[in-house]
């Protein structure tokens, strides 16, 4: 009978693991960052008025 319990991952398979999650993980970050900085640098393209109709001030802005 075949059991499936003691079967180990092959060496150095964790640590690429760890080494893709972190380059996914940074890049997730990064993707964030930039899509906050491009909805700032947006807003801030807008007049009082214009950000005043979608309920945001000028002091909103640097809170995203």
């Amino acid at each position: 009978m075949a059991t499936t319990a003691n079967i180990h991952a092959p060496l150095g398979a964790v640590t690429v693991l760890r080494l893709v999650d972190a380059v996914y993980n940074a890049k997730s970050s990064i993707l964030s960052w930039k899509e906050a900085r491009d909805t700032r640098k947006a807003l801030s393209l807008l007049s009082d008025t214009q950000l005043d109709d979608i309920g945001l001030t000028r002091a909103d802005i640097a809170k995203i």
